[in-house]
C-alpha cells in the first residue's frame, strides 16, 4: 500500500509514484515472496476501494514535459489526458493494496474513457479521487473499472474510467466492452524509439518493466519492451488536438501492444459528432488502438 492514512470511506495517499511503487506492485507475483504478510493479497471478498490525494496544483514544468513527450504543443492549457498523471499514483495505490484481489503485474489496461468538461490550465488546483468497485465478468476473465474524478473546488472538470483485465476463466455471456469503428491508416507515421518507454516513465512515474528494456520485458513474457498504452492514447489525441472542443469525451480500446522500436501509422475520420481514429503498425493490418472523440 502506498504511504497514507486510512480515512474510512477514502484513503489519502501521498500522490507520489515511481520505481519503488512499481517494485511493490511486482512482489505479489513472485514465488514465496508473494506469500509474505504485508505482500500477499488478503483473499477476502472485495467490495471496493476509494483513494484520494491532497489537493495538487498543476506544475508547469511537469505539464510541459508531458506535452513534449506526447506530441502536444506547450501552452497554458494542459493536454486533455494530462490529469491521468495526477491519478496514476492513486491507481497504483489501489492495485497494490492487499485488499485488491489481483496482482498489479499481469493486469492488462484494456480500455480508457476520458471526459474533459472544460479546459484546465497550468497552475489550477485539483482534487483527484479514484474509486474501484468489485470485479465484473468479461469473456477473457474479470475486469476492474477505476473511475477517477478531478474537481476544481466544487466543479467537476475532468473524469475518466480505466478498465483493467485480469485474464482467467471468462464468461461468454459477458460484454466485450467498447465497440469502436476502425479507420484506415492515413499519411501520418511516427517512428517510435527504443527508449520511448523510459522517456515516458520519467514523466508519468509508470516504470512497469514491460516498458523499459528488452530484458525486463522478456522476464514478463514479451519479446521486447512495449510502449505505454496511455502514451499511444495521448499521441493520437495530440494529432487531433487543434480540432477538438474544450468539452469532449475520448474513448479508446487497446488492441495489440506496440513493440519498441517500431513505426506506427495514424488514421482519423471525421464523424457527425467528432472523430474516429486508429493506430496501426505501419505496413500491416495489426491494430494497436481504436478510438473515438465525441463532442459534448
Amino acid at each position: 500500500m502506498a504511504p497514507g492514512t486510512d480515512t474510512g470511506d477514502a484513503r489519502v495517499v501521498s500522490g507520489k509514484a515511481g520505481i519503488g511503487l512499481l517494485a511493490r506492485a511486482a512482489l505479489p507475483s513472485l514465488p514465496l515472496v508473494g506469500r509474505l504478510p504485508g505482500v500477499r493479497k488478503s483473499g477476502a471478498p472485495f467490495g471496493g476501494l476509494t483513494v484520494t490525494r491532497p489537493t495538487v496544483a498543476i506544475d508547469r514544468a511537469h505539464a510541459d514535459a508531458y506535452a513534449t513527450v506526447c506530441g502536444f504543443p506547450v501552452k497554458d492549457e494542459v493536454p486533455l489526458p494530462y490529469p491521468h498523471m495526477l491519478a496514476f499514483p492513486l491507481h497504483m495505490a489501489i492495485l497494490t493494496d492487499p485488499a485488491f484481489p489481483a496482482p498489479a503485474i499481469g493486469t492488462v489496461h484494456l480500455e480508457n474513457s476520458i471526459t474533459r468538461h472544460r479546459a484546465i490550465t497550468v497552475g489550477e488546483s485539483l482534487d483527484v479521487t479514484t474509486t474501484v468497485g468489485p470485479a465484473a465478468p468479461h469473456p477473457k476473465g474479470t475486469i476492474f473499472e477505476l473511475v477517477t474524478t478531478a474537481h476544481a473546488g466544487a466543479e467537476l472538470v475532468w473524469e475518466s474510467t480505466s478498465t483493467y483485465l485480469r485474464r482467467g476463466k471468462g464468461d461468454d455471456s459477458a460484454p466485450w466492452g467498447l465497440q469502436l469503428p476502425e479507420v484506415d491508416p492515413g499519411g501520418t507515421a511516427w517512428r517510435l524509439p527504443a527508449d520511448l518507454g523510459r522517456t515516458y516513465a520519467a514523466v508519468s512515474g509508470d516504470y512497469n518493466p514491460i516498458h523499459l528494456y528488452p530484458l525486463t520485458a522478456k522476464a514478463l513474457g514479451f519479446d521486447r519492451q512495449i510502449a505505454h498504452g496511455m502514451w499511444t492514447l495521448a499521441r493520437c489525441v495530440a494529432a487531433l488536438e487543434n480540432r477538438l472542443p474544450a468539452a469532449v469525451r475520448v474513448d479508446v480500446a487497446f488492441r495489440k501492444p506496440v513493440f519498441l522500436p517500431s513505426t506506427v501509422a495514424f488514421g482519423s475520420r471525421e464523424l457527425d459528432d467528432g472523430y474516429a481514429f486508429t493506430l496501426t503498425k505501419q505496413g500491416t493490418d495489426t491494430v494497436h488502438l481504436v478510438g473515438r472523440a465525441t463532442t459534448l
